[in-house]
């Protein structure tokens, strides 16, 4: 069967803290995820991240820009913006990023694999630690 990739793009669109007791309705039961920080397997292990997510940040919101849709696979182009809570800053930040998502035969997810830069796209946001990041990337080059 192939994935409703509209439901699971609303999914994501639409998420709150609420909506975190619906994953089993998109994600198999021993799904696998994995971003730059996490690696875990199981529908509670993933709902922790995200309840994580709600912890570390405030106004989390995720916005698809593009999806590729083959068979049994997507691959979705996103911005994530949010508030930091532990350090105060007065604009909203913005990460973009994508994800991999491979799909069993009943169209739930079983693998869920995020892209994104975590030096530029998070590191170099962080007061005190951006400067120092951002020389040491001009050190780099």
């Amino acid at each position: 069967m192939n994935p409703n990739t509209d439901q699971i793009v609303d999914f994501f669109e639409n998420l709150s803290p609420n909506k975190l007791q619906q994953l089993s309705q998109i994600y198999a039961p021993q799904a696998r995820f994995k971003d730059p920080f996490n690696e875990v397997v199981g529908i509670a292990a993933i709902q922790h991240i995200f309840e994580h997510m709600y912890v570390q940040v405030e106004r989390p919101r995720f916005t698809i820009k593009e999806r590729v849709v083959n068979q049994q696979q997507c691959f979705l182009t996103w911005e994530f913006r949010f508030n930091f809570k532990t350090f105060k800053t007065s604009h909203r930040q913005c990460i973009l990023g994508a994800t991999h998502l491979v799909f069993d035969d009943d169209g739930l997810i079983t693998v869920h694999r995020d892209y994104w830069d975590a030096a530029e796209e998070l590191y170099e946001k962080i007061p005190f630690l951006g400067g120092l990041m951002r020389w040491l990337k001009r050190q780099a080059s």
